[in-house]
């Protein structure tokens, strides 16, 4: 594991902070720097979704109650502001500032007292809600689980709000937290995933990951039936949040700034950073690999079985059982998130939330990497290449590589050496990297490829671990 020992090429890798997404085209292509319109000055301006991320802050803070909600469109590459009531000079504040301004009927406020009504009358296991800025309304959404009179008490709390104030839609899944991501990390019989290596506050290594693997296991192993390597000493999970920090128990453990995205390649992590909506995000897990897709929603709320969660992000990155804890990043080496949950699998797609990063350093006193340096351990010493890498069954679907490519399904479909799903973290059963994955080398079958041995995805019980099985369960019905 690269946060621990550092062998053979890894350490070569992890000694000289690595080729961080560095040649072969691995970046997608950079959005243009800021601009300043230089013929209007009140013209929108050009953004990285990093630069659209600081503004929004900015904009928020400047604009008061007027402030509505904010996203990033991605293909325009603008910041969109949006604002309540008609003061002008508050508009031209904000599109001098080099916003697209959208006036819109409901408030921050109005919108923050629909989603009380929704937690006080219908919190209902199966159930999420969070506030979609691009149509100024609360998303509701329920699993597959939601029927009968839990359903007709979510469709009426959402009716009373008004359609112009929430919308309400079926998920074909089931929320459930996910286990495993990133690095693979194991204890109790159970999988997760570590997600960003920090300095605890008093100076220690440590690591970040799932609250419902940190309240479920106290001791944590880089292999499965290892000796224990790390210890948890804050867990969150129902509640506000889902985290856990875990300190390692030897204080001279090397705790690298990247997150291993495969084929001996890492994203360095520099910083981080709040979410945008419409900001695209990458997702390393110990299951699925690398994957991709855009923050949906902020601030989000999940009614799992186990208990309410609060203050997530919300996206459309597939997530498959296994991928708990895992890390959540941007191309230009931002951490943004910790796997929590949500439903769906990486065929059918569907709702995956999100612990931020920033909310869980302040609470439990941490630091990115070493001294604040950035930190994030990510996928494991030979964590799953392919953008949608293989997580049961046969052989992984590939997805759209970080650098736009699309990865195969791999000739001979392994978890291989640098290629697969972890050293001792694979995907399950017959499960494999995606071919052309990052880099565009097809992944072979290397060491201990493969979490068949008793490493599947477990029985669903307790707070999100997985139990050693061989076969994943159904898509459908993440376990955890």
């Amino acid at each position: 594991m690269s946060h621990k020992r550092m062998p053979k090429r890894k350490a070569a890798i992890a000694a000289g902070s690595v080729v961080a997404l560095g040649a072969a085209a691995l970046l997608l292509p950079h959005a243009n720097a800021s601009q300043d319109g230089a013929a209007d000055a009140a013209a929108p301006r050009t953004l990285k979704s990093a630069d659209a991320s600081s503004l929004a802050e900015q904009l928020a803070a400047a604009l008061g109650d007027s402030f509505a909600g904010s996203y990033y469109d991605a293909d325009k590459q603008q910041l969109v502001i949006n604002v309540v009531g008609d003061n002008n000079q508050l508009v031209v504040q904000a599109k001098q500032a080099g916003a697209v301004v959208r006036q819109v009927d409901n408030s921050t406020a109005e919108l923050q007292a629909a989603a009380g009504t929704l937690k006080s009358e219908a919190t209902i296991p199966g159930t999420s809600w969070a506030v979609d800025p691009r149509t100024n309304k609360i998303l509701v959404t329920a699993d597959r689980t939601v029927t009968g009179d839990n359903w007709d008490t979510l469709e009426s709390t959402v009716q009373s709000l008004g359609s112009g104030m929430a919308t309400l839609r079926k998920s074909s899944g089931t929320f459930k937290p996910f286990v495993s991501g990133g690095d693979a990390i194991f204890g109790g019989g159970s999988r997760c995933s570590l997600g960003f290596n920090v300095t605890a506050g008093d100076g220690s290594p440590a690591f970040l990951t799932a609250g419902h693997c940190g309240v479920a296991v106290e001791q944590w192993s880089d292999s499965q039936n290892g000796a224990p390597i790390a210890t948890v000493d804050q867990a969150v999970f129902p509640g506000e949040g889902d985290f856990a920090l875990v300190k390692y128990d030897d204080p001279a453990t090397q705790a690298p700034s990247d997150v291993n995205i495969g084929n001996g390649q890492t994203v360095e992590i520099g910083q981080a950073a709040e979410a945008t909506v419409g900001q695209q995000v990458f997702r390393m897990g110990s299951t699925t690999g690398l994957n991709d897709g855009q923050v949906t929603g902020l601030d989000a709320t999940v009614n799992y079985p186990e208990g309410t969660v609060t203050g997530l992000i919300q996206t459309n990155v597939c997530a498959e059982p296994g991928d708990s804890g895992g890390s959540l990043f941007t191309q230009d080496g931002s951490a943004i998130g910790l796997t929590s949950g949500g439903s769906g699998d990486c065929t059918s797609g569907g709702e995956t939330f999100f612990q931020p990063v920033t909310t869980a350093l302040e609470a439990v006193g941490a630091t990115l990497g070493d001294g604040g340096a950035g930190a994030g351990a990510g996928a494991g010493e030979e964590a799953g290449a392919g953008e949608e890498a293989g997580a049961g069954g046969e052989a992984g679907a590939g997805g759209d590589a970080i650098g736009g490519e699309e990865a195969g399904a791999g000739e001979g479909a392994g978890a291989g050496e640098g290629a697969g799903a972890g050293e001792e973290a694979g995907a399950g059963g017959e499960a494999g990297a995606g071919g052309d994955a990052i880099g565009g080398e097809e992944a072979g079958a290397g060491e201990e490829a493969g979490a068949g041995q008793g490493q599947g995805q477990g029985q669903g019980q307790g707070h999100g671990a997985d139990a050693g099985q061989e076969e994943q369960p159904p898509a459908e019905e993440p376990s955890h």
